[in-house]
C-alpha cells in the first residue's frame, strides 16, 4: 500500500528536549549514529522532535523512567532544557497517526501499542523509516509511543546536509517542565 503524504504547516514550532551542554541540539547526525525508532543505527540523519510541551513532558517521564529520583528533584540548573524550532518550508511527510496513515505505513491499527498492549518495537518501526526515506518524504509524523491521547512527534529526515532546523528560543527545566 502507497504511503500516505501530508505537508506540515509552514512555521510551526517543533521542539527537542536536549542537554544543556549540547553543542548543537538540533544537529541531527546523532541520531543517524546511533539510530532510533524510525532509523537503524549508521543510516540518516533523523532529528526527533515533539509537536508540543505537553509531549515533550511526556517524553521526558518516559526516558527517565529508569532513574532513582523523579525529574520534579532535579536542581533547576541541571534539567534539560527544551529548544523550539522551526523546519524548512513545505516539508512533506508520511502520515502515520491517522487510521488511513497507520495502515498505509504498516503499522498495528492500535499504534503505538500493538496487539498485546505493549508499545511496538523499534525493529518493527525502523524499516518503515527507511521506505518513508527512500519515498523521498522528510519524515514521519506520528503519535508519541508515550502518549495515550494523540500527542505527536516527529522524525524529520532532512533533504541535505544543508536543510537545517532553525531555533527559535530555548526553554529553562522550570519554564517548561511544570
Amino acid at each position: 500500500m502507497a504511503l500516505r503524504r501530508e505537508v506540515l504547516k509552514d512555521g510551526h514550532v517543533w521542539w527537542r528536549i536536549a542537554d544543556p551542554q549540547w553543542n548543537d541540539p538540533l544537529d541531527p547526525n546523532f541520531a543517524r549514529r546511533r539510530g532510533g525508532r524510525w532509523n537503524p543505527p549508521e543510516s540518516f540523519p533523523v532529528l526527533y522532535i515533539n509537536e508540543d510541551t505537553q509531549t515533550a513532558r511526556l517524553n521526558l517521564i518516559a526516558f527517565t523512567a529508569g532513574w532513582p529520583y523523579e525529574p520534579e528533584y532535579l536542581r533547576e540548573d541541571a534539567g534539560p532544557v527544551l529548544v523550539g524550532c522551526v523546519l524548512p518550508r513545505r516539508q512533506e511527510v508520511c502520515d502515520a497517526h491517522t487510521r488511513a496513515g497507520v495502515r498505509a505505513a504498516g503499522l498495528p491499527a492500535t499504534y503505538p501499542i500493538d496487539e498485546r498492549g505493549e508499545i511496538v518495537p523499534w525493529d518493527v518501526c525502523q524499516p518503515i523509516g527507511e521506505r518513508v526515506k527512500k519515498a523521498g518524504l522528510r519524515g514521519v509524523l506520528t503519535h508519541s509511543a508515550q502518549s495515550r491521547h494523540g500527542e505527536r512527534e516527529l522524525a524529520w529526515f532532512p533533504a541535505s546536509a544543508r536543510s537545517r532546523a532553525r531555533r527559535q528560543r530555548t526553554l529553562k527545566f522550570v519554564e517548561w517542565y511544570y
